[in-house]
């Protein structure tokens, strides 16, 4: 029997959290990612792209999945853990889930065919998007997440439409599974790679204004085979993981934030903190957190070691979704009247934790996934 993973911090996956986070502190203070809210409210797209390139290329996070053979790191799902627990933290508005984790591990599962955009991915030269929507839930078969379906065909173009894609509006190529009309009937999809500019993508209302979402439509747009679909579900998967880590972030923030405000702000000449109802809904949250931690590092180290991490997937998001969206609530709450205006960040922290609740699954959707992945029977009658 092997032996079980450790959730510790390695070394290395310090040096990378300590890397990404004197880069966000200094180039994404909430001052910056409130104002590109802001914009994004009157229609422009909130993504910063010159922090993103600095990420990709300065730190190496857009080819954390590629192999070294590809020009990446070859590094595994813990250190994109690190970096979605960072990126949470932070709210950052950059495109590492949609490019970085989506669309590179579905290009890896693709084949051969896919390897130079994934040696333009990991540079940071180029940004795609998985054009699946992003409440696509990993436990449902590809051609039913697909319907109304994209098709490809004969004459080498795509036609059809996808609701609620991420990182669509600040991609430069689609990585679209669609179906093959020149194929067998009820055959898998396939894997196509077309340029952003061929296709029409507009931006929908989204909860979370730092992480938009947009339907892409396709009407003739000249396609490449990148290879097959099988890799797209594990996409899904370790995206889904993943995600678990930027909702730790998010509620690290929301407690750190809350508990440094309630230890300064005053009522009846004492800080807010000494009141012993505020000390025991901040140490369940405390609690929680660490629960939320230990799942979430859970579902990492499975992800990065190969194997089977479909329980701890599950696990992971139906707990790490609802304590996120928890400490933000609180957040919001203990800071009394500043905590409900614009002008304080703790609404975007709010509105992730909702957004992410609801991505690629919701709780309840992987507390029934657990059902029959850990074989638990049925209540009795």
């Amino acid at each position: 029997m092997s032996e079980p993973a450790s959730l510790l911090y390695s070394e290395v996956e310090e040096e990378l959290r300590s890397a990404v986070r004197g880069l966000l502190a200094d180039k994404c203070p909430p001052s910056a990612v409130l104002a590109r809210a802001e914009a994004a409210s009157g229609g422009d797209v909130p993504y910063d792209m010159d922090l993103w390139k600095t990420l990709a290329r300065d730190i190496g996070v857009a080819g954390l999945l590629v192999p070294e053979s590809l020009g990446g790191a070859g590094a595994s799902a813990r250190e994109a853990a690190v970096v979605m627990e960072e990126l949470g933290r932070a709210v950052a508005p950059v495109p590492f889930l949609s490019s970085a984790v989506l669309a590179t591990r579905a290009l890896l599962g693709a084949g051969e065919e896919a390897g130079d955009l994934l040696e333009r991915l990991a540079s940071g030269e180029t940004t795609a998007a998985l054009a699946v929507s992003f409440a696509a839930s990993p436990y449902v078969p590809l051609y039913l997440s697909l319907r109304p379906a994209v098709t490809l065909g004969r004459d080498g173009t795509l036609t059809g439409r996808v609701t609620g894609v991420v990182g669509a509006e600040v991609a430069d190529v689609l990585v679209v599974p669609a179906v093959d009309e020149s194929a067998q009937e009820g055959g898998e999809p396939v894997l196509c790679v077309v340029e952003a500019a061929h296709a029409r993508v507009k931006g929908v209302g989204s909860l979370d204004l730092t992480r938009p979402i947009a339907t892409v439509s396709f009407a003739g747009a000249p396609a490449r085979r990148a290879g097959t679909s099988a890799g797209v579900r594990d996409a899904l998967l370790l995206a889904a993981g993943l995600l678990a880590s930027e909702q730790l972030g998010v509620a690290e923030w929301c407690l750190t934030t809350t508990v440094s405000y309630v230890k300064e702000r005053k009522q009846f000449a004492r800080p807010v903190g000494s009141f012993q109802a505020i000390k025991h809904r901040l140490a369940d949250l405390w609690l929680e957190l660490v629960g939320a931690r230990a799942a979430a590092r859970n579902a990492a180290a499975l992800l990065g070691a190969g194997a089977d991490a479909g329980v701890a997937v599950a696990v992971a998001q139906a707990y790490c979704g609802t304590a996120a969206v928890h400490a933000a609530e609180e957040c919001v709450q203990l800071h009394g009247g500043i905590g409900m205006t614009w002008e304080h960040p703790a609404h975007l922290y709010l509105k992730r934790a909702k957004a992410d609740e609801i991505a690629l699954g919701t709780p309840g959707d992987h507390r029934e996934a657990l059902t029959w992945l850990a074989d638990l029977p049925a209540p009795e009658s």
